[in-house]
């Protein structure tokens, strides 16, 4: 195992390290999920960026985690990897880290 992954294991016995790394799994997902789309299309940054007309130092930002995407960016990443965006809204269950029973949705009565 790698230095970085032994000290990763080590640090995430800590709970509010663990807690802080739980909360940033979303972003880590869309930044990999960007990145796969790319490759799999065969595609470099700025291939990618004549497609989508977004500046190859934007996408280098997007893949490491220095900007967050609107909803127009990542509709014109998908169309210029030849892939479809989804985006998924999943019930929480009551020991999710991170959100506050307060915050979370209630079904509205009618």
């Amino acid at each position: 195992m790698s230095e970085w992954k032994e000290f990763l294991k080590e640090q995430l016995k800590n709970p509010e390290v663990r807690a802080e790394w739980d909360a940033l799994e979303p972003e880590f997902a869309i930044i990999q999920t960007i990145i796969n789309a790319r490759i799999n299309a065969g595609l470099t940054q700025k291939q990618l960026s004549k497609l989508t007309g977004i500046n190859q130092s934007d996408i280098s930002k997007l893949e490491n985690g220095e900007a967050n995407p609107s909803l127009k960016t990542l509709k014109r990443l998908a169309a210029a990897t030849n892939t479809s965006l989804n985006i998924e809204f999943t019930p929480l269950d009551a020991t999710s880290v991170g959100v506050a029973p307060q915050l979370r949705p209630t079904p509205r009565s009618r």
